[in-house]
Parts: structure tokens; sequence; C-alpha cells
């Protein structure tokens, strides 16, 4: 999908882009219409607060206003799992809470990403989405998981089948990927090849491995990664933001509340690992996979070719 420029008149020397992750409370049952309404309302205030800390792009979990239970959605009779049935989703109260957001987003000049429930036409299953809404109160793109759990295609979702990026503040590159998409690594390979600075992994999920995984690829990729995860789950590994290298930069407290870690997306940061990373290491990666070893590979030569001898 062709990037997606953030159209505004702000100076673009600097190459620099403040991002907050949130940890907000992510509400399990889409027929609860207060636990929507109180999720939509705990995203506004955590983006107020990104706004005073200077942000430019907010980032939410996974299913944000909501990501639905597997036993609420698609529990049969006897317990066991069945198809979900979306007719009980409370669709309006999920839109409405939606496009508050989005328009808060624009009276606070804040780019917004948040993770919901995106219904098609019947009989097709929902997509299981993230939102990205522009710093003028516009919804300007939407990433479709494309890998999902067991579950989610046996029973609760419609897949995905494209990449996005979107392009910010001094031509900053942002990727998106949900929550078991952290368990494929073509998803951030190619990333890689669109040349992404940031890529946002949100999750619904209580799992310190996959934490452990966000930072793996800021080691093997060199870019930013913004972590999110529902504050109920923030006591296991909180939200946060990992570091080309895979330092974490900025993580939220570990204590089940809903909070926000803030750091700096700096192209020309001084920081020793950045530099390194992003100077060094991806470009040499680059020229790696480019071909660099095949004119230096040797060529019928038994020293080489003949493997069983010293």
């Amino acid at each position: 999908m062709p990037a997606t420029s953030a159209s505004d008149e702000r100076p673009r020397a600097a190459r620099t882009l403040r991002l907050a992750v949130a940890q907000s409370t992510v509400p399990e049952d889409p027929t609860d219409r207060d636990a929507l309404r109180a999720a939509g309302q705990e995203i506004r205030a955590l983006m107020t607060k990104a706004a005073e800390a200077g942000a430019r792009l907010v980032q939410f979990p996974e299913g944000a206003i909501t990501y639905p239970g597997k036993h609420v959605m698609a529990a049969g009779p006897n317990g066991e799992l069945v198809p979900a049935d979306w007719s009980r989703a409370a669709w309006d109260v999920l839109r409405e809470e939606a496009e508050s957001i989005t328009a808060l987003a624009g009276e606070l000049g804040v780019w917004t990403v948040f993770g919901s429930i995106h219904p098609l036409t019947p009989p097709n299953r929902p997509h299981n989405s993230l939102y990205a809404v522009s710093d003028h109160g516009r919804l300007v793109a939407r990433y479709d998981k494309r890998f999902l759990s067991h579950t989610e295609v046996s029973f609760l979702y419609s897949p995905g089948h494209q990449p996005l990026v979107i392009e910010l503040d001094a031509g900053i590159r942002i990727g998106f990927a949900l929550c078991i998409e952290a368990n494929f690594p073509e998803i951030f390979d190619e990333y890689e090849r669109m040349d992404v600075d940031c890529v946002l992994l949100s999750v619904m999920v209580d799992d310190a491995p996959r934490a452990r995984v966000a930072q793996a690829y800021g080691t093997l990729y060199n870019c930013w990664l913004g972590y999110a995860v529902p504050a109920q789950f923030s006591a296991t590994v909180p939200s946060g933001i990992v570091a080309p290298g895979g330092r974490w930069l900025a993580q939220c407290p570990a204590d089940g509340q809903p909070a926000l870690a803030v750091a700096d997306i700096d192209l020309d940061s001084a920081d020793p690992d950045i530099d390194v990373a992003l100077r060094y290491a991806r470009p040499w990666r680059r020229l790696a996979r480019a071909g660099l070893y095949d004119e230096r590979t040797p060529v019928e030569d038994p020293r080489s070719d003949v493997r069983t001898a010293f």
C-alpha cells in the first residue's frame, strides 16, 4: 500500500518525532456498552496527556476499544468454541468512540493509532485492526491483522492481506503489526525492505517473551519499536519504546494502571548504540543482503568445495 504522508505545514528540518506509547485498559466484552465507553474515555484522557508531553503520535494496544474474549463471543452451549455471533456487538458504540477519538486527534494535533474490530459486509467476519488517525482528525489508514491465531481465524476474524506504512514529520516512516505477528519475522523483514524507521507493535497478551521478541527486532532490523500492551497486563511487561539496537528507551510503570511511555525517534541521535545501529549496522546488513558476497565467493576451488578434508 502506498505510504500516507502527513500533510501539514510544520518545519521539516528536524529529523525527530516524539512517540508516546500507551497502556490502556482493554475491555473484552464488545456487548458491554458501558465498558466500551469507559475505554474510549480512557483513551482520550491518555491522548490529552500525550499532547501535553509534546508527542506527535500516540500508540494504543491491540483492541484498545475492545478485544473480544473468545469465550465471550464464540462460546457454544456446552462451552465449546463456535463461530462468533457478531450481531451481538455494540457496533454503534464502537463507531461513536472511534469517531470521538478521531475528532480529539484533530483538536490536539496528535496522530493516534488505536486498535478495535472493523466490521465487514456480512457474512464476512470482521477484521482485527489498527486505525491510523491524522493530526487533522481524519482516518487516513487502517491496518488489518494478517497472521491470526488458530482461534481467531477459525471462529472470530477475517485476515488482512497487506502491510501499511505511513510517513510523518521529516519523512519518518512507520509500519504496523499486531500481537501474534511478532512470531512471524517475515512481517518485520518486509518492513525493513520498505525502509521503515519504526514499527508499532500493539498486543493483547500477558507474555514476557513477546516483549523480548520486540527487543530482538530492534536489534535485528535496527529500527525503533513501539510496544503497546493493555494496562491489566503491564505487571508482566509494561508498554514501552525500543531503540535501534534493542534497548528500552522508555517504559510505563508495571503497576496495572493506564500510563504513557514517551521517547523521541531521532534519526540523528548521538546515543552510541543508536548511532552504530543506524549508520553502520543497518547499511551494512542491507549491503550484505544485496549481493555483496557474490563476486567474492570462490568458484571451482577444491579447497573450498571439498568439506571433508583439513
